[in-house]
């Protein structure tokens, strides 16, 4: 589709590049089109499972968009393109994406965490953005949903006829039960998980300027140590090693002068040798 932003490879994945308007719009487009699509918001530790995980990778690829969700993973893509890209983070894409919605007469759907973090939810966007076309919302049990269960909650969204259906599953399940649904649910899916509880008020967030540090890893592992201690600690310092591999590989590709390699490179060799010589032999001749 139009729609759709440039991809960029960042480790094994590809990600979606361009301002954040362009993601807001190309979301929105892809709502108002009933494509039954998704969308994922990407940090390093999700990078980290595609590079280990071939089926994730596959999830990662098939979606519509990827915003790059980490700083770690915006800041990638200047280092390996060359263009700075702006951090796109699923908690700042639910509240442009919904006061957007409002202004163009979209409807939203959310589906995921529990009742009382729904209602929150509905709450706060019916005071703030009374415009907002809220068309419903499910808190699905903590556990995998029978075929019934999943064909009652698909057919529940698909009656509500959502633009837009909020994900709140926890990663990596949200991103793998968007790509299992993709042709079912007829609208775009965006898996977004934590906004969920700062749009709610029930989790606060880090000021601005402390993002631009950083340090809401640091902030959210504070939060929640049990949780994220493996992810954070362990996941990330292997994003980094991972990505440090990878530029000084690149590095080290552009530093070394390319020489043929294989037999053609052994008989190119060997042809421009024995042209040298016999230049050499014809130069010798004219001059003796």
């Amino acid at each position: 589709m139009s729609t759709l932003l440039l991809k960029r490879p960042v480790l094994d994945a590809r990600i979606s590049t361009g301002a954040v308007p362009e993601f807001i719009d190309a979301i929105l487009r892809l709502g108002a089109a009933r494509a039954s699509a998704y969308v994922c918001c990407a940090n390093a530790h999700m990078l980290v499972e595609a590079h280990q995980d071939p089926q994730f990778r596959r999830v990662l690829d098939q979606a519509s968009v990827v915003t790059p969700d980490g700083s770690p993973v915006a800041a990638a893509l200047g280092w390996l393109h060359g263009q700075p890209q702006p951090r796109v983070a699923g908690m700042d894409l639910l509240p442009a994406l919904l006061t957007e919605a409002a202004a163009r007469g979209q409807s939203v759907y959310f589906y995921g965490t529990t009742e009382a973090v729904l209602t929150a939810m509905v709450a706060r966007a019916r005071r703030e953005l009374p415009a907002l076309r809220v068309a419903g919302w499910q808190a699905p049990p903590f556990r995998p949903l029978t075929p019934e269960e999943d064909a009652a909650a698909v057919a529940a969204i698909n009656d509500a006829d959502p633009d837009l259906v909020f994900v709140a599953l926890g990663c990596p399940r949200q991103e793998r039960w968007m790509a299992e649904h993709r042709g079912r649910v007829r609208a775009c899916m965006l898996g977004v998980g934590q906004a969920f509880l700062v749009y709610a008020g029930l989790e606060r967030r880090l000021p601005e300027w402390a993002r631009g540090l950083w340090l809401e890893w640091a902030y959210r592992l504070w939060l929640e140590p049990r949780r994220l201690a493996r992810r954070y600690l362990v996941t990330n310092t292997w994003f980094v090693w991972l990505l440090a591999r990878h530029l000084l590989t690149r590095w080290q590709a552009k530093a070394l002068p390319a020489r043929p390699s294989g037999r053609r490179g052994l008989r190119t060799s060997l042809r421009h040798g024995a042209l040298k010589l016999r230049r050499a032999d014809a130069l010798s001749t004219v001059h003796s």
